[in-house]
């Protein structure tokens, strides 16, 4: 179905991949209605879009308050005569073993108000709209993970499986009233959210755009599900081998955080060392060229680290000789 004309709601569209699909869905003539939290950004968003001939509204709306929800949906039932879709994007995520979990009943309470009941909320508010209009398409914003189930992200899973759970639901009993649904299973996108996790910060993940692409994919073509090769794989094996589906990928995904986490102090004191070497360029101290070569050399720093401290010691040393001081070998400062 084509974008243009079409009325959409959608929800976390303050920042990354809501604001990216945002933007891609006005260039193409859909009438955006922002939800989020965050007034400021959304108005950014907003002047982005109308800065390039789209139309934007802003709905500024706390999805965990379900009194605030009632009364952003009732503003935009009230502004918008026609609704085509909406999508529910808005989500918050924790990474937490469940064995420290124990007194923190309050982290799941959290995450399935906002990424379920505030889902949930809003889609029931709008869907009178979509029956009186005989038409109306549902976007719920899943994860690969629920697919190959993962650990340490027990809340986080929770909220979003039952999110598809209700999808499900809502298809089968209003499909033949004209309301359809899409569930996009997203894999591990680089959002400030995925960010904040810090043996992340050097993991490969799905680029924001490319996430963003999936909704428009969504909003447009309205399938039942949008997921990579690995997760519709992953859900099969769930579904025929449940017990050796869940246990047999332990083992690596244990590994891999091992791994993330290895690469990211490796990494991190790389960094150190680099920055150390800079501050050395810019405030050099008494040391001779030949003692600096011989430390960079039995530093941990890779490649183009090593090509850019030893770019700094060359330009510091005949910046130096120029103004008459020592050679090669001599004193530097």
């Amino acid at each position: 179905m084509k974008l243009n004309g079409q009325t959409i709601v959608l929800t976390g569209a303050s920042s990354g991949i809501g604001a990216e699909a945002a933007k891609i869905m006005a260039r193409r003539g859909a009438t955006l209605c922002l939800v989020a939290r965050r007034e400021e950004q959304l108005r950014e968003v907003q002047e982005v879009i109308e800065t390039e001939g789209g139309c934007a509204f802003i709905y500024p709306c706390d999805l965990s308050d379900n009194a605030a929800i009632e009364a952003c949906a009732a503003r935009i039932l009230a502004e918008q005569p026609r609704i085509d879709a909406l999508v529910n994007n808005a989500a918050h995520s924790i990474r937490r073993p469940i064995e420290q979990s124990l007194d923190r009943l309050h982290d799941y309470q959290r995450t399935v108000q906002l990424n379920y009941i505030g889902a949930v909320a809003m889609t029931l508010k709008l869907l009178p709209r979509f029956l009186d209009q005989g038409h109306g398409h549902v976007v719920n914003i899943s994860s690969l993970s629920t697919q190959v189930p993962i650990p340490l992200f027990s809340a986080y899973l929770a909220s979003k499986s039952a999110l598809e759970s209700f999808t499900r639901s809502l298809q089968a009993e209003m499909g033949h009233q004209g309301i359809s649904t899409t569930v996009v299973y997203f894999p591990m996108v680089r959002t400030p959210m995925s960010s904040r996790t810090a043996i992340y910060k050097y993991m490969p993940m799905m680029h924001v755009k490319k996430a963003a692409g999936w909704i428009v994919e969504a909003c447009e073509k309205r399938p039942a599900r949008i997921a990579r090769p690995m997760g519709k794989l992953g859900s099969v094996l769930l579904a025929a081998l449940p017990g050796p589906a869940t246990k047999l990928p332990q083992p690596l995904f244990r590994g891999m955080d091992k791994l993330l986490a290895s690469q990211l102090k490796k990494l991190e004191g790389r960094r150190a060392e680099l920055q150390d070497w800079h501050r050395f360029a810019a405030e050099p101290k008494k040391i001779s060229l030949c003692e600096s070569m011989e430390a960079l050399a039995n530093s941990s720093m890779d490649g183009p680290q090593l090509a850019s401290a030893i770019q700094a010691l060359h330009d510091l040393h005949y910046g130096r000789r120029a103004n008459g001081a020592q050679d090669t070998c001599g004193e530097l400062g």
